[in-house]
């Protein structure tokens, strides 16, 4: 039985989100002139975070899609000169041959969800993100100098007693600093993902072909994130 598409989504998305931050270790790595070795615990902490927040996004896209359908059924051109002519028989044939409707975007749809994907969704996903990276680094902090702290003892971090553990987490602190960046990361991504949606909601169909266009977009796009996470 094949999988959902929500889960063929999610795990999708999950794999670009680990691979997006190992990529950007790479090039800070290489920016800084030090060797390359690959640190699990924020690769975790990435994949993690995509594996929560894809699901609600996946169904907060196909709201917007039977909200606001992107394609309605128009008439074709031949259709419509053959209707004129009063021509039954061309219309008969342009039917058997399906070449009586087609599907035609719809630009106010395509525009209210633009509107909402980028303004409640950007906002929602900005907020959370910066919400679990800091709650989860502060629950998985690393003292400098400690047994596990290098990235190459990372794998043994993961699988040490309390390697998680939200006790750690001042929330008050956590909120605030999510609260202080918030514009910054929201305005940061209204330059790359306005175009990546509309591309979505003029040309790709499916909820499932969006979310991979989205999941390819965002390697980049994590990776940029992964850099400032990391700071």
């Amino acid at each position: 039985m094949a999988p959902s598409p929500i889960v063929t989504a999610t795990i999708q998305s999950a794999v670009l989100a680990g691979t997006s931050n190992i990529l950007a270790q790479a090039l800070t790595a290489y920016q800084n002139e030090t060797p390359f070795i690959i640190d699990w615990v924020p690769v975790f902490q990435f994949v993690v975070f995509t594996l929560i927040n894809v699901p609600p996004n996946f169904l907060w896209q196909e709201f917007l899609e039977s909200t606001f359908p992107a394609y309605h059924v128009s008439p074709t051109p031949v259709a419509v000169a053959s209707a004129a002519a009063g021509d039954e028989k061309a219309l008969e044939k342009e039917a058997e041959d399906g070449k009586l409707v087609e599907p035609k975007l719809n630009i106010r749809n395509t525009a209210v969800k633009l509107a909402l994907d980028q303004t409640v969704g950007a906002a929602a996903n900005t907020f959370l993100f910066s919400l679990f990276m800091h709650s989860i680094q502060k629950a998985m902090v690393r003292p400098p100098g400690g047994p596990l702290s290098a990235p190459n003892k990372s794998l043994r971090y993961l699988t040490s007693p309390r390697a998680v553990d939200y006790g750690r987490v001042d929330w008050a602190g956590v909120v605030a600093r999510s609260r202080a960046e918030f514009g910054q990361i929201l305005v940061a991504g209204w330059k790359v993902w306005p175009l990546v949606s509309l591309v979505n909601f003029a040309f790709i169909q499916s909820i499932q072909g969006r979310n991979l266009v989205g999941s390819l977009a965002g390697v980049g796009w994590g990776i940029h994130m992964s850099i400032v996470a990391s700071r």
